[in-house]
């Protein structure tokens, strides 16, 4: 995540961390950040269909606003089967092409693929997804200090370089380093937090 404040104040007087910032952004869009920084970023997600599904959305991300995947969730959601791997991993031309077309999710051809041929990477892991992904988790995950601002905040890590070459070695497309990273962060596999944002550790 990036941000323009090292931490923000918001309406309802709780600390955040500084890139979600009630005052830069529109009443809805908002919401959508808060409920998701508040509930989601950061906290533990150990299931591989879960899992899954962030992997494909931080693809998805690359080189785009997390705000723009945030507001076509949904839409990927329903794109995708709910990121159903099986049913994913046997997609088609046809597919694609219905993908492509598609304006409720980000129209997008090679990241489309990669979606598909990360499905299909995970059918063939002989190691479930989730255990295989934790296991570039820092060991001192749940005890080292959160950063004292974002500015402290790594874009990659010696772990998230790891994660990206092993899942590379396995056929997976677009998850480099930065987006390994950005996953690791999300599914708290690192607590990046600030230190004085009001979200408990879990």
């Amino acid at each position: 995540m990036t941000a323009t404040a090292l931490t923000t104040v918001e309406s309802d007087g709780r600390v955040r961390c500084g890139w979600i910032d009630e005052s830069r952004l529109a009443p809805a869009d908002f919401v959508l950040y808060r409920d998701y920084h508040d509930n989601e970023w950061g906290r533990p997600v150990h299931d591989s269909a879960a899992l899954f599904e962030r992997i494909s959305l931080e693809a998805f991300q690359s080189g785009l606003s997390w705000l723009i995947i945030l507001r076509k969730r949904d839409g990927f959601r329903r794109a995708f089967h709910k990121f159903d791997v099986e049913r994913i991993a046997r997609y088609t031309d046809r597919d694609v092409e219905r993908l492509m077309a598609d304006t409720g999710i980000v129209r997008n051809r090679a990241k489309i693929e990669a979606t598909i041929a990360n499905a299909r990477a995970v059918a063939d892991l002989d190691v479930d997804l989730g255990e295989l992904l934790w296991s570039f988790a820092p060991p001192d995950r749940a005890t080292r200090p959160r950063p004292a601002d974002l500015s402290a905040v790594p874009a990659v890590s010696p772990e998230s370089t790891a994660m990206a070459k092993e899942l590379k070695r396995r056929g997976f497309r677009f998850v480099g380093p930065t987006t390994a990273y950005a996953l690791m962060q999300a599914t708290g596999m690192v607590d990046d937090h600030t230190a004085d944002c009001w979200v408990p550790r879990s």
